[in-house]
């Protein structure tokens, strides 16, 4: 084979698009199902089981595409009401009409009766797609900010201006690592928050613990590290949230918390706020 020496322009000039086709054969399943869903004012349970009853896979990405919202939103939905473990075609065998009721109570009948006899116009169709596109990831964007200004407003409340936000803390040894809080600031920190939801783009469950541990290693030993987190997803994966309730148990998490625990978590704040002498 001849060497030659390539230039930027002989690759660049010779890029084309990809193309790919988006239909599979589940994705081709689902449409054949949707052709035979009658067009109703409105739907009963009746209607929902007969549609799990033709096809339980195609009719599940179904019920998540009428609800408009992702596979996992819709897993977690369900399982909310059925228990995680509890979604599957197993399920639906075995508790058919416990599982038509759960599909009830997150609105399936009314979204389906929303979507059949909703009158689109073209405009409604790039809509659709920019929700489905840039939608979904700003959605997991707020989703985590929304997390972090949860945290915040309650850091303020207690320590005032006296803390730096989403920046890179000095820990032993001039370790440098990122954290979402750092009280009074990162060149000393007193205590360290890091707010992770899952659910948020970037923010999975294997993201949480790890980060976690990053800032474990380069903090000092006797900097208190809290964590807060939520997402009913971590019910999906319960073997991560176990490492951080174990890391927790071994002192280098000092305390996790969620939404739900925002009294204890200022209570909490305001304890360090008076040991720290803050």
């Amino acid at each position: 084979m001849q060497i030659v020496e390539q230039k930027l322009e002989d690759i660049t000039g010779a890029l084309t698009t990809l193309e790919a086709p988006w239909q599979d054969e589940h994705a081709a399943k689902v449409m054949a199902l949707v052709q035979k869903i009658p067009v109703k004012e409105a739907y009963t349970h009746e209607d929902i089981g007969a549609l799990f009853d033709e096809n339980f896979r195609a009719a599940f990405t179904i019920a998540q595409l009428f609800l408009g919202i992702s596979k996992d939103e819709f897993q977690d939905r369900l399982g909310a009401v059925l228990g995680p473990r509890n979604i599957g075609s197993k399920s639906f065998a075995c508790q058919r009409a416990a599982y038509i009721a759960a599909l009830g109570e997150i609105e399936l009948p009314a979204a389906m009766a929303t979507a059949v006899n909703f009158k689109p116009v073209w405009s409604d169709i790039l809509i659709e797609r920019l929700r489905s596109g840039r939608g979904k990831a700003i959605k997991g964007q707020k989703r985590g900010r929304g997390l972090e200004d949860f945290t915040e407003a309650l850091v303020r409340a207690v320590f005032g201006e006296k803390f730096e936000a989403r920046c890179q803390f000095v820990g032993v040894g001039n370790a440098v690592e990122k954290c979402d809080f750092a009280i009074p600031d990162r060149h000393k920190p007193l205590i360290l928050i890091e707010a992770k939801g899952y659910g948020a783009t970037g923010s999975k469950m294997t993201d949480v613990v790890g980060d976690a541990n990053k800032i474990i290693r380069a903090k000092r030993p006797d900097t208190p590290f809290i964590l807060i987190t939520d997402g009913i997803t971590w019910m999906r994966r319960m073997s991560d949230l176990r490492k951080l309730i174990k890391l927790q148990n071994e002192g280098s998490i000092t305390r996790i918390y969620t939404t739900k625990m925002a009294a204890q978590f200022e209570a909490d704040l305001r304890q360090l706020k008076i040991e720290y002498k803050l």
